[in-house]
């Protein structure tokens, strides 16, 4: 007999010795992923395909004691910030995986230097076997393309910079 994690009370039950070993193999690769930081992981073995990806949890941070905005005061002027680089930039808005051109072997959809209209296709994040389009939500110039081909990618992740028309 083995323990059923899906019911309330965790009765126990007949389960397949396949599930309740498959159930302890995602626990243990969920917990090795959060000591490990891994933010995403896909297992194939013969027919079984598993992905796990982690959530982003947001930043929390507490309020700051008033004596250490005092003494975080800096002795010396700081040096001029590094200019921003220009560009908007183009997130991913899901996790999958980037490919830059629509088929292997073929062109890519932009290029560093290629001028880009709003709507204009300029990338696929494929994400459980669905490829997505990703079009351009301003028209301009592709000055940096930040991602690999077939590159994994994790929501909000920078996929290129854009340099709008003036």
């Amino acid at each position: 007999m083995t323990r059923n994690p899906d019911t309330p009370d965790g009765a126990h039950t007949e389960l397949p010795d396949d599930y309740a070993a498959l159930t302890a193999t995602v626990r243990e690769l969920v917990k090795v992923m959060r000591e490990g930081g891994i933010g995403r992981l896909e297992i194939k073995r013969g027919d079984l395909k598993i992905e796990l990806a982690a959530r982003e949890e947001p930043a929390v941070s507490g309020p700051v004691p008033a004596e250490a905005l005092v003494q975080a005061t800096p002795t010396q002027p700081a040096a001029d910030p590094a200019p921003a680089e220009e560009g908007h930039i183009i997130t991913s808005p899901m996790i999958g995986t980037f490919y830059a051109a629509p088929a292997p072997g073929e062109r890519p959809f932009v290029q560093v230097g290629d001028t880009v209209e709003v709507g204009q296709t300029v990338a696929i994040i494929e994400a459980m076997k669905i490829m997505n389009e990703i079009v351009a939500d301003v028209a301009g110039t592709v000055v940096e393309i930040m991602v690999r081909d077939a590159e994994p990618v994790e929501y909000g992740h920078p996929l290129m910079r854009i340099k709008p028309h003036a």
